[in-house]
């Protein structure tokens, strides 16, 4: 599946409102009793992949 790259402004903020709004739901549903660090690099994992795709919004 070819993806188009995303070059538009509002298009761009629009999928970082998206990969925000994910991340916020997730965060929201652990529960910090029963975290495990497993879950924590996952959130981390996520704030990387939207700062990575914030730089290459940002080269565009």
């Amino acid at each position: 599946m070819l993806v188009k790259p995303i070059n538009d402004k509002e298009s761009q903020i629009t999928y970082l409102k998206e990969r925000l709004n994910i991340f916020l739901e997730v965060l929201d549903s652990i529960d910090p009793a029963e975290t495990e660090l497993e879950d924590v690099d996952r959130l981390l994992e996520m704030i990387d992949d939207i700062e990575v795709k914030c730089e290459q919004f940002k080269s565009r």
